[in-house]
């Protein structure tokens, strides 16, 4: 976790020579694509979060498992071309919804939690999937799989820290600011 801290701390400004315009490696394109997306940062810290305040202590590993599997899932379907309905408003509705469910101590059964992580992964992944390189498409999703990991680290330790309820709460405050913006 020390190693990747100043990784996740550094400005994205840092890296705008490599992903939106095809510059860089597909490593690269990979690491930045959730970084760069302050809805992809928001709800994959969340993930982190929620899954450090579950319940059942599997969810600590489970939650974050599930959306990343799910994302690397809707990464295929989206470097495929195959359409999602709806993929940006799920996004930002990840950020909330999972905001929410933090700030509200809510921790359901993973029986419940684990779809709807899921069903999150499978939007985040295919829009990182869509937006990837044509080339190279295997380090893409290498680096975002490590990316969206650790920013779900990172959303860990804050819970271990004691302050997920206020970080919920902000994340989904960041949700709705996002999805209103113009």
């Amino acid at each position: 976790m020390k190693r990747l801290l100043p990784f996740l701390l550094m400005p994205t400004a840092a890296f705008a020579h490599v992903g939106e315009h095809g510059h860089g490696s597909a490593f690269a394109q990979g690491w930045t694509h959730p970084l760069g997306g302050m809805d992809h940062v928001l709800a994959m810290v969340a993930v982190g979060l929620w899954a450090a305040t579950a319940a059942d202590k599997r969810g600590v590993w489970a939650l974050p498992l599930a959306f990343v599997g799910a994302m690397v899932l809707g990464g295929v379907l989206g470097a495929m071309g195959i359409p999602l309905p709806a993929v940006e408003p799920m996004i930002l509705a990840s950020s909330i919804i999972l905001g929410l469910a933090v700030a509200l101590a809510l921790r359901p059964s993973l029986g419940f939690a684990l779809p709807i992580v899921a069903a999150f992964g499978l939007f985040h992944g295919h829009a990182h999937g869509a937006e990837g390189p044509a080339a190279g498409l295997a380090a893409y999703a290498v680096g975002f799989v490590l990316a969206t990991s650790a920013l779900h680290l990172a959303g860990i330790a804050l819970g271990k820290l004691g302050a997920s309820r206020v970080l919920g709460a902000a994340t989904a405050a960041a949700g709705v600011a996002l999805a209103v913006m113009p």
